[in-house]
C-alpha cells in the first residue's frame, strides 16, 4: 500500500503540471489589461512600468514559470504608494498578484479558505451521516414505505438545483420563523458560548444546502450497492453459520458496500467546492466560491487562473485517496 501510495504521487506530479499548463494557457489567451480600468491620468510610462512589474511582457514560459513559483516561494511584496493605485518598485520580482486588488494571490485565497472548509467539510459530513443509513434501510427493506419515501426525497433533492433550494431556506427559516441568520458573517468571532451558538446557527443553513443535494446522491448510489451485495454468496454463507443479522449487513455487506461510495464520495468533494460557489453567493459566505466570482467578473486572470488549478488538485487528491480506501475496506485488494 505504502509502494502504491508513492508511484500515484510521483505520476500525480506530471499530471498536474500539464493541467497547470493548461490552464495557465487557456486563461492567458484572455484579451484583459490590468491597466486598461485606471484612470486616464496615469502616465503610459507608468502603466508600462505596472505591466513589466507583472511581468506580463515576459515570455510565455517566464510567466508560466512565474506563476507557478507562486505555489512554492512565500517573497515578501515591495510596494510603493503613488498615484491612485500602487506602483511597484524597481529590481523586485514579486509574487503572482491580483490585478483587483494588489495583493498576492495565495494570500487572498489562504485568508478565504478556512470559511470555505468549514462550510464544505460539514456539509460532507452531515450528507454521509444521512446518506449512509438511509441507503442501508432502503436496500434491506426493498419496496417498503420507507423505501418508497427516500426514493422520492432522494428524487426531488437531486433534481433541485442548490441556489433554489438556498433561497427557499432563506425564505421559510430566516425569513419566515426567523430561526436562522440569512447572511453568513465572516467577520464573527467566537469568543463565548452566546457567540458559538450563533456561529452554528449560521452555519446551518448554507452547510444544509450542499449536504441534501449530496445526500441525495449518495443515498441512491449507497442502496444500488447495499441490494448488489445482498445477493451475494458469501451473505447467505454467513447467515448459514449463525451469524446475527445485524452483524451480516454491518459488517459483512455494509463494508463491501462501501466501495463504489467511496469513490462517489472522494470525487464529489471538489464538486461540493464548485457547488459552494453557487451556495456562497446565496448565503454571503465570504469565501473562495465569492473570490472566484469576483475573479471572473473584474477578468482579474491570476486569481482565476490559481483557483481554478486548486479545483484541479483536489481532483487528483481524492482520487488518490479513494484509491488508498480501497486497499482499507475491502483486504481483497492489492495493489503490490
Amino acid at each position: 500500500m505504502f509502494a502504491f501510495t508513492i508511484r500515484r504521487l510521483l505520476i500525480s506530479i506530471p499530471t498536474l503540471l500539464a493541467i497547470s499548463f493548461i490552464v495557465f494557457a487557456i486563461l492567458d489567451l484572455a484579451p484583459s489589461d490590468p491597466t486598461g480600468n485606471l484612470p486616464l491620468t496615469i502616465p503610459p510610462e507608468v502603466r508600462q512600468q505596472i505591466r513589466d512589474s507583472l511581468g506580463l511582457d515576459e515570455p510565455f514560459p517566464v510567466r508560466y514559470a512565474l506563476w507557478l513559483k507562486q505555489f512554492f516561494i512565500n517573497e515578501p511584496l515591495n510596494l510603493i504608494e503613488g498615484w491612485t493605485g500602487w506602483q511597484f518598485g524597481d529590481g523586485d520580482r514579486l509574487r503572482v498578484t491580483s490585478w483587483a486588488t494588489r495583493s498576492p494571490v495565495v494570500d487572498l485565497i489562504i485568508e478565504r479558505l478556512p470559511q470555505t472548509l468549514w462550510v464544505v467539510g460539514m456539509s460532507q459530513v452531515v450528507a454521509v451521516i444521512i446518506a449512509v443509513p438511509i441507503g442501508v434501510i432502503s436496500a434491506y427493506k426493498q419496496y417498503s414505505w420507507f423505501d418508497q419515501i427516500g426514493t422520492f426525497v432522494s428524487m426531488v433533492g437531486f433534481s433541485i438545483p442548490t441556489f433554489f433550494t438556498g433561497l427557499v431556506f432563506i425564505v421559510f427559516f430566516s425569513v419566515q420563523l426567523q430561526w436562522f441568520p440569512s447572511i453568513y458573517d465572516t467577520n464573527h468571532e467566537v469568543t463565548d458560548w452566546d457567540s458559538f451558538v450563533f456561529q452554528i446557527k449560521q452555519m446551518i443553513m448554507p452547510t444544509m444546502v450542499l449536504a441534501l443535494a449530496t445526500a441525495a446522491q449518495l443515498s441512491r448510489y449507497m442502496r444500488a450497492s447495499m441490494l448488489d451485495n445482498l445477493q451475494q454468496d458469501y451473505v447467505r454463507t454467513a447467515r448459514s453459520k449463525g451469524l446475527t443479522e445485524r452483524v451480516v449487513v454491518t459488517i459483512h455487506v455494509l463494508r463491501n458496500s462501501m466501495i463504489p461510495v467511496v469513490t462517489v464520495i472522494a470525487l464529489n468533494i471538489p464538486t461540493i467546492f464548485g457547488g459552494a460557489i453557487i451556495t456562497e453567493q446565496i448565503f454571503r459566505v465570504n469565501g473562495i466560491g465569492q473570490l472566484l466570482i469576483i475573479g471572473i467578473q473584474g477578468a482579474d486572470i491570476p486569481l482565476v487562473q490559481t483557483l481554478t488549478f486548486i479545483f484541479a488538485v483536489l481532483i487528483v487528491l481524492f482520487n488518490l485517496i479513494a484509491d488508498v480506501l480501497y486497499g482499507i475496506l475491502d483486504p481483497r485488494i492489492r495493489y503490490e
